[in-house]
């Protein structure tokens, strides 16, 4: 979906907080019912009967009658989506909602008169008992547009996307197939030779995070102080992530317009951010470096960049087996662990091969390729034949 920065005015702000409220009070409400559920029990209401019992608690107190039915009823709304997703084992059961965290709400039956444009670079949206809020018209909101949400991350800026899926990036029609390697030092290293870095904070906001930090773990909990610094870390840390996904953006978009198939490995990314601090019986090994490693692969955007390629490319984006992809040599396909001399350098001992050892694992991928579409009755997309051309291509590099 397409997100826009908000920019409304104090006493907009307000009304927004309030809808924001008013959706996790609903919320947290459709989780305790649940909550009580048990085997034998009756089942707990629905949507509808938690619709009716909604009217009837707006009817008893002021306070959440003042705001908004839309706001409120599609809270309801998003809780019964996510749990027929539990049940379908997809997503994770629903839990509370604490305040900062994950505010927002969803407005639908969204006319087309709601949503205009002012000038060149500054729209407005109407939203329920607030009226025409203006945002940034950063590009062109597509028609049709039925619902949208709102959100406030931590930072304390304010969002609104349209639920309106773009259309796919058409392929180029060259039959050219790319292999991403994604990694901790180089984000996204490609077949091709070229290493793609995903931009994190600079020099200066490193040193001024730190300090902050510091200055955290002297705040007093609950003080105004604390709350100054928090707010301070959320600015700086949706600084650093912005520009991920900037590179996200126009990385997967290069590489959708480029190239008609991508090839990545198949990673449970999940698993592999685990903590290792283990338990109190039996604690873990290695917990500080395998925390700076998790922290690696989520500042590099491994799993945001598949997604979207998924997004823009879709039914051209295939997943591979990832063993040996970092140990096969990719010109004679000899497997052997000490071919990687070091983290940027891989020298095949069997052939002579020499090449950086991101850009070996991305040729494998890609002629990885070649055997997963073979196995689905497709035409290879790499082999034996490809091998020579790409050897000679890294030898002149």
């Amino acid at each position: 979906m397409s997100r826009f920065r908000l920019q409304p005015t104090p006493t907009q702000e307000r009304v927004l907080v309030e809808h924001c409220w008013h959706a996790r009070f609903v919320w947290n409400l459709a989780v305790e019912q649940h909550a009580h559920w048990r085997l034998g029990r009756r089942a707990a209401p629905g949507f509808v009967e938690q619709c009716r019992q909604l009217t009837e608690a707006r009817a008893a107190n002021p306070w959440l009658a003042a705001g908004s039915v839309i706001v409120q009823q599609q809270a309801l709304k998003d809780f019964t989506e996510a749990m027929a997703n539990f049940f379908r084992r997809t997503h994770r059961r629903p839990t509370w909602r604490r305040r900062g965290r994950a505010e927002g709400f969803r407005v639908v039956a969204v006319k087309p008169g709601d949503v205009r444009r002012v000038s060149r670079k500054v729209g407005e949206v109407k939203v329920p008992k607030v009226g025409w809020v203006r945002f940034r018209w950063s590009r062109a909101v597509t028609d049709g547009v039925k619902s949208y949400r709102i959100t406030q991350d931590r930072a304390g800026r304010w969002h609104v996307a349209f639920a309106v899926a773009p259309d796919p990036i058409a392929a180029p029609g060259t039959g050219t197939t790319v292999g991403v390697d994604r990694g901790v030092v180089v984000s996204a290293a490609l077949s091709t030779g070229e290493l793609l870095s995903a931009p994190t904070l600079r020099r200066p906001e490193k040193a001024r995070l730190l300090r902050l930090q510091r200055k955290l773990a002297r705040a007093q909990r609950g003080s105004n102080r604390r709350g100054k610094v928090k707010l301070a870390i959320a600015k700086l840390k949706a600084r650093e992530t912005d520009r991920r996904k900037d590179w996200v953006e126009k990385t997967s978009t290069r590489l959708a317009r480029q190239f008609d198939v991508i090839t990545v490995e198949d990673l449970k990314i999940r698993n592999m951010i685990r903590s290792a601090k283990g338990t109190l019986d039996a604690p873990g090994r290695g917990v500080r470096q395998k925390a700076g490693l998790n922290r690696g692969i989520l500042a590099n955007g491994w799993g945001l960049l598949v997604t979207r390629l998924e997004h823009k490319a879709p039914g051209r984006v295939v997943k591979v087996d990832p063993r040996y992809t970092s140990q096969r040599c990719s010109a004679c396909g000899v497997v052997d662990r000490e071919a990687r001399e070091s983290q940027a350098v891989f020298r095949c001992r069997s052939c002579g091969f020499a090449a950086n050892a991101d850009v070996n694992a991305a040729l494998n991928i890609r002629l990885a390729a070649g055997h997963a579409v073979t196995a689905r009755g497709g035409p290879p997309l790499g082999g034996p034949a490809n091998r020579e051309p790409q050897r000679d291509l890294l030898l002149a590099r």
